[in-house]
């Protein structure tokens, strides 16, 4: 998994399980800690979009409308 997917899971409450068994490695949510982890990559799409094409361009403006997410 990305680090970085790994950070924006832990700062949603995400909580991580390692089951001994099979080996098997997951996240589990809560459905707010979910909403809140989705949230967080949603921004961080925003952000990186912001970089390239600025504040009030199309693309930011569409992936904010698209998941109703505000700045």
């Amino acid at each position: 998994m990305n680090e970085r997917i790994r950070q924006l899971a832990d700062e949603a409450d995400g909580v991580f399980i390692h089951k001994l068994m099979t080996g098997a490695k997951q996240y589990t949510f809560l459905e707010k800690d979910l909403a809140k982890f989705a949230e967080l990559i949603v921004r961080e799409c925003i952000d990186i979009a912001d970089e390239y094409d600025g504040v009030g361009s199309t693309i930011v403006g569409r992936i904010q409308k698209h998941f109703g997410v505000e700045q």
